[in-house]
């Protein structure tokens, strides 16, 4: 994988959250709303739903991301399981539904 090429530790996690902020950009984008209301929606500071939108993952923590989802009327579930006999590692994942 690319991300451990580039020496990134924990790349699963990385992309784990890359694709938790792909979500939330994709269904702020699909309400059509201008920087400064999605601010309000989210209750975050305009430049942060800059940086959302941009995709910088290192000003979000996963926890923060779960909340924007909520306000953003998503539920989110977390599964928590054993690893598989054939698996070396447990790992990271996101499972998404579709972005209605």
């Amino acid at each position: 994988m690319f991300l451990q090429i580039i020496g990134i530790s924990h790349p699963k996690r990385v992309m784990a959250r890359a694709q938790v902020v792909a979500r939330i950009s994709e269904i702020i984008k699909k309400k059509g709303l201008t920087e400064k209301k999605n601010a309000v929606l989210l209750g975050i500071p305009q430049s942060k739903v800059s940086y959302l939108m941009s995709g910088k993952l290192s000003m979000f923590s996963l926890d923060h991301l779960f909340e924007i989802f909520n306000s953003l009327d998503r539920d989110v579930k977390i599964i928590i399981q054993p690893k598989t006999k054939k698996e070396k590692f447990a790992t990271a994942q996101v499972l998404l539904t579709a972005a209605a």
